[in-house]
């Protein structure tokens, strides 16, 4: 590995500080959902001698990268190729069953990705319009923009990149692909750029919410969140915690709803004693959604929209 990537875990101290009351068993066990380039698990794995942690990736390459990170610490680190929504495949692979003291959700886009313009996911610097967290995977950046309606486009940018000028987009998309068809980034942030008016110009870089929301749907991201979220929090031993880093507002919500109503009582509203099955299986370790500190913001502008929430699992699932 002779390539090296700017990567400062988001949160890194309070995230350790959240988990920490869980891993400090003699067998505790880390899922890091989320791995990248690994910052997370490093930190992780200095601070608890005997912890393992289970990393899991949809990118090879961020896993290589990882592995090559973390080889000092040998096989109390095991990675998993496969999507966050995977958890529970990736658990059984360590034996059927296997519960976790901690699993880490840290979502959104890594430092792999945002620093290497060939993977297509930066609009500062013209790449092919590519996208995809896993290689693997068979849908491309440009095969959205070619085949998607001029509704479906529209509504895309509006639910997953909270862009105001989502129909206005759309359409400038929709005709400049029915003359040639979107090959690189530099192509789309020209017809963004065009289509902006010029009294908004100053608001920020029109292409911003545009890749983001692409991005999104290119790896399935709201979708896999929905996903994982249930197993996980099945997977969490008595004790064990769960920390859930969103950078969008609509995974921040969806965090939210799932959260919640894993800690609220059951409980028929009228019932004069909250029988012992009624309780909630978890409890709220942060109040409401963190952010970063202004410190770590002026550092490491990638926490800038980060919202952090904690549970810890205080009872055996009925």
């Amino acid at each position: 590995m002779t390539t090296t990537y700017e990567h400062i875990p988001v949160m890194r101290d309070r995230v350790v500080e959240l988990l920490a009351p869980a891993l400090s068993g003699d067998d505790a066990l880390l899922v890091d959902a989320t791995l990248g380039l690994g910052g997370h698990t490093e930190a992780f794995l200095e601070m608890f001698p005997s912890l393992r942690v289970l990393g899991i990736d949809r990118d090879r390459e961020a896993i290589d990268h990882a592995s090559a990170r973390l080889e000092p610490f040998g096989d109390r680190f095991v990675a998993f190729h496969g999507r966050y929504d995977q958890i529970a495949e990736a658990l059984d692979s360590l034996g059927a069953g296997r519960t976790a003291q901690g699993v880490l959700l840290d979502l959104g886009v890594s430092s792999l990705h945002l620093d290497k313009p060939e993977r297509g996911f930066s609009y500062s610097q013209d790449a092919p319009l590519d996208m995809r967290m896993n290689a693997e995977d068979d849908t491309r950046a440009s095969d959205i923009l070619a085949t998607y309606s001029l509704d479906e486009l529209a509504d895309m940018f509006r639910t997953l990149g909270d862009e105001k000028l989502a129909g206005r987009y759309a359409r400038a998309i929709v005709s400049h692909r029915e003359a040639q068809p979107f090959v690189s980034t530099g192509e789309l942030v020209e017809v963004l750029q065009e289509a902006t008016p010029y009294a908004l110009k100053d608001r920020g870089h029109p292409a911003k919410r545009v890749f983001q929301a692409l991005r999104m749907e290119v790896n399935n991201e709201l979708g896999s969140l929905a996903a994982v979220l249930p197993i996980a929090l099945k997977r969490i031993a008595v004790g064990g915690r769960l920390v859930v880093m969103s950078y969008h507002s609509g995974e921040d919500r969806l965090v939210k709803k799932v959260l919640r109503r894993h800690t609220e009582s059951s409980a028929p509203l009228g019932l004069p004693e909250e029988l012992p099955e009624h309780r909630s299986e978890f409890r709220d370790i942060t109040r409401g959604a963190e952010m970063a500190t202004p410190e770590e913001r002026d550092v490491n502008p990638r926490s800038a929209s980060v919202r952090t929430r904690a549970v810890e699992r205080t009872r055996k699932a009925t």
